[in-house]
């Protein structure tokens, strides 16, 4: 199995979010495998013609997300989070309805703007 990643530079994304979008979806797809062990952070970057920190602070973001986990000397690895963007989803939802709901909007509102956002987000 080859970790297969690539970040276009002329892009209008931030390849440190390019990178962390590819590796999110082929760990939720299942192309890399819970406990695939993804390359250094030095090492990547050099292989991606990025600096380290590029490749660090998308390891955090994956991190943060629960879709890799880093265990010390031994490397990173595709984490077993199953369900942990649907639960960190769902959380930021709550969040939202309940803003919504303080605001004063109808549900129908706060529906139609949450599509809006989506909308807008996944566009691209």
């Amino acid at each position: 199995m080859t970790l297969k990643i690539a970040v276009d530079p002329d892009s209008g994304t931030a390849p440190y979010e390019q990178l962390r979008t590819q590796i999110s979806e082929q760990a939720r797809s299942g192309v890399l495998p819970v406990g695939y062990r993804l390359p250094t952070v030095r090492g990547f970057a050099e292989e991606l013609g990025l600096a380290a920190n590029t490749v660090a602070k998308a390891y955090r973001a994956l991190e943060a997300d629960g879709v890799i986990e880093t265990r010390g000397r031994n490397g990173t690895f595709v984490a077993a989070a199953g369900d942990t963007a649907d639960r960190n989803a769902a959380a930021a939802a709550r969040t939202y309805a309940e803003q919504a709901r303080r605001l004063g909007l109808s549900r129908a509102r706060a529906l139609e703007l949450a599509e809006d956002a989506v909308r807008a987000v996944f566009a691209d």
